[in-house]
């Protein structure tokens, strides 16, 4: 929570050196929060009220284990996970689904998802496009990068796009401005500290080079007042302005989006206060926390229980103004040991998702806020000789809900084995202009620029989702 002290002052000329160096200081003996979220730009990592709340289900979830299971066929395909009967006549899930089986009629599945990259790459669930799909100068940018430059936020200061994703480096720097630039970047929190999960070392290289445990200050300085901070931030726009509107390519412009961002989230204070669970009525967080017993815990997956409040910072930071937030549950990478470790990881994810939606609705957010959880491709039908699953791009899986969707329904099928669309295929980019249709923005209509000034349409070759739209 941010605290303040002391009036606005008068003009910059009544700011002492001293004061203007402790406004400076923010983040003394690191980064200041603005000199953080430029060094993420840097490194690369780093209206209406509609909302989005994007689920990636980091390393590829198992079709056939979760939302098409195939009972018919034969046990090599199959596994020893069973179906269970949904609340919608005729549809069955996974056994290890029951909250999301029993609430299905709240969910639209998509069996029949095609057109993966089969890469460990969260790109194409970020924008439609596979990463190497040929585009524009500096690349297609992320859809919460697009949404970020037109809408902005619908609840200013706060930040419009925040991304929490964790775990290998494709998912967490699959998030790209592309040619929008860095000014369109997403606020990225590290939030590591609030979960049992290990990070990679490639992780934890990758953070202390911006700052030793990549802690973001989103509190005042105790001494420094938002007067002050106003007074600093009118100064450093007068000093930069001249220099900046000489500057062709964007990368000028973005510092400024850099400070006013820094500025919005610690003057605001909603960003903190969401990010800090410890404001949240403690049986809302036992409430998105599923009760396991004992020998559950014994993970074989770098995810436990605690995930599941991953949904609900979201929830807390789309209350809070933020339009887009991204989150990720690894580990459904499985080339061995898919069913043991599917038998820990489902039921957290089936727990969280469904908290999640059940929570929205009660807050009365269901209808504003879309709900997508997917990941970057499916999962071999036949099971392989480490008892896993490998890498299928031919058909994967998505569950959407909320956002005024029509959902109590399946859409596509796959054959016997869960290894091909045989109807309604639907494509990445399609659910993408899903989401856009759901804020408003047409995206094959809609341009945005490049920094040339050249205009380009948001997505190509794909429409929305007739059955969830019309």
């Amino acid at each position: 929570m941010l605290s303040f002290t002391g009036g606005p002052a008068k003009n910059c000329d009544g700011l002492s050196r001293r004061s203007f160096l402790r406004a400076g200081s923010l983040g003394i003996g690191g980064l200041s929060l603005p000199d953080l979220i430029r060094a993420e730009s840097v490194s690369g990592k780093g209206s209406s009220a509609k909302s989005i709340i994007h689920i990636h289900l980091d390393g590829g979830p198992p079709q056939m284990d979760m939302i098409d299971p195939k009972p018919d066929s034969p046990v090599e395909y199959r596994g020893d996970i069973k179906p269970i009967p949904s609340e919608i006549p005729g549809v069955h899930l996974s056994e290890l689904m029951p909250r999301l089986a029993s609430s299905a009629k709240k969910f639209a599945f998509i069996r029949s998802l095609i057109g993966a990259d089969g890469q460990h790459n969260a790109f194409q669930c970020q924008s439609g496009y596979k990463a190497s799909e040929k585009g524009p100068a500096g690349g297609w940018p992320a859809m919460g990068c697009v949404i970020n430059k037109l809408l902005g936020s619908p609840g200013d200061p706060a930040p419009a796009f925040v991304d929490l994703m964790q775990g290998r480096g494709q998912v967490r720097n699959s998030v790209r401005p592309g040619f929008l630039g860095p000014s369109a970047n997403p606020f990225r929190p590290d939030i590591s500290a609030m979960f049992k999960r290990e990070l990679e070392d490639g992780m934890k290289t990758e953070l202390a080079k911006l700052r030793k445990g990549h802690s973001v200050n989103l509190n005042l300085n105790k001494d420094l007042s938002v007067g002050r901070l106003d007074d600093r931030l009118g100064l450093l726009q007068g000093l930069d302005r001249t220099r900046r509107e000489i500057d062709a390519i964007g990368s000028m412009g973005a510092m400024d989006t850099f400070t006013e961002q820094a500025y919005g989230i610690l003057t605001s204070g909603k960003i903190a206060e969401a990010m800090d669970l410890s404001k949240e009525d403690p049986k809302v967080i036992s409430r998105y926390v599923p009760v396991m017993k004992e020998k559950e815990l014994a993970f074989f997956t770098s995810e436990g229980p605690q995930a599941a409040k991953k949904l609900l910072l979201a929830r807390r930071l789309i209350e809070a103004g933020v339009r887009v937030v991204n989150v990720s549950i690894s580990d459904f990478d499985t080339h061995s040991k898919n069913f043991v470790r599917m038998k820990q990881l489902v039921p957290i994810v089936d727990h969280a998702i469904a908290t999640l939606i059940e929570d929205l609705g009660e807050r009365g957010m269901l209808e504003d806020v879309t709900v997508l959880a997917w990941g970057e491709f499916g999962r071999t039908p036949k099971v392989n000789a480490n008892a896993g699953r490998d890498h299928w791009p031919k058909v994967a899986m998505a569950m959407l809900a909320g956002g005024g969707m029509n959902v109590g329904q399946v859409i596509g099928a796959t054959d016997r084995y869960a290894a091909e669309a045989v109807q309604r295929p639907v494509h990445y980019k399609d659910v993408i202009a899903t989401l856009y249709h759901n804020l408003g923005i047409d995206p094959q209509l809609t341009t945005v620029q490049d920094s040339s000034g050249r205009p380009h349409y948001l997505l190509k070759d794909c429409k929305p989702i007739k059955e969830l739209i019309s």
